[in-house]
């Protein structure tokens, strides 16, 4: 019995150590070295994603960075109503990825994963590196052009053809974080330890 309670209490604990972002977000090595267990390990499923979508892994990263900061249950902010009152939000993008209810639903058919979830890591990691890949193939972005993949992920693959990341500078200035933190990644983690 006492055991039982025990494993019960270290699940929990698990659980709820998962649900908090990594304290040291800029940094890819810490991120990994925080999430390295036996059944969420952030290092093995960025890997595997790269493996089967060939989209590098501090590209992976850095999306999760700049769309979430790694806040599993991450929203857009309500509009406020007479300033007080909170009114709808801004889209329906939820989770790690801040993908949309229909582009999550449209990369469950594609792809079969019916049970993919966007609050689990390797779901949305693993939905980044498919929604890449798209761009891709479909809109003719290199898998190592951050800063075009990003314009794509942020306006759609249609809103990026039109160019409508012109007329918002929020998606012009995420590009440029987005890209920095690309490669402050990169080289992070060619100096990672295992």
């Amino acid at each position: 019995m006492r055991t039982a309670l025990i494993s019960a209490l270290g699940v929990m604990l698990t659980l709820s150590a998962c649900a908090k972002p990594p304290s040291q977000t800029r940094n890819a090595c810490a991120i990994f070295e925080q999430r390295d267990g036996l059944f969420n390990n952030w290092r093995r499923a960025a890997v595997a994603t790269e493996r089967e979508y060939g989209v590098p892994v501090p590209i992976l990263m850095a999306t999760i960075y700049t769309e979430s900061s790694f806040r599993h249950n991450a929203k857009p902010p309500r509009k406020m109503i007479l300033g007080f009152i909170p009114g709808k939000r801004a889209s329906s993008a939820y989770g790690y990825s801040q993908a949309l209810d229909g582009t999550w639903e449209r990369y469950q058919k594609e792809t079969g994963r019916w049970g993919a979830r966007r609050t689990d890591f390797a779901d949305a990691i693993r939905f980044i590196g498919w929604y890449h890949r798209e761009s891709a193939t479909k809109v003719n972005i290199p898998l190592n052009d951050p800063y075009k993949l990003y314009l794509a992920y942020h306006s759609g693959h249609t809103g990026y053809l039109r160019g409508a990341y012109n007329k918002r500078p929020e998606a012009l200035r995420g590009a440029k974080r987005f890209t920095d933190i690309t490669y402050t990644y990169a080289k992070q983690l060619q100096q990672c330890p295992g």
